[in-house]
């Protein structure tokens, strides 16, 4: 499985990083990103919880 992130429409709220460390972070640039790929079968529980708690659903679960 595969994480993904529209960084575009990402307003950087830190939620998914505080939900999924292990998968997300953020960037330099004040907005999410994805650092692990593909995602280890022990963190696909938590990303799947960060995707649908994302305020603005710019994450994917693929």
């Amino acid at each position: 499985m595969k994480a993904i992130i529209d960084r575009e429409n990402c307003i950087g709220c830190g939620l998914c990083t505080a939900t999924c460390p292990q998968i997300f972070r953020m960037a330099e640039d004040g907005l999410a990103e994805v650092y692990v790929d593909p995602i280890p079968n022990k963190a696909i529980d938590c990303a799947n919880e960060a995707a649908a708690g994302c305020p603005v659903s710019v994450i994917s679960i693929e």
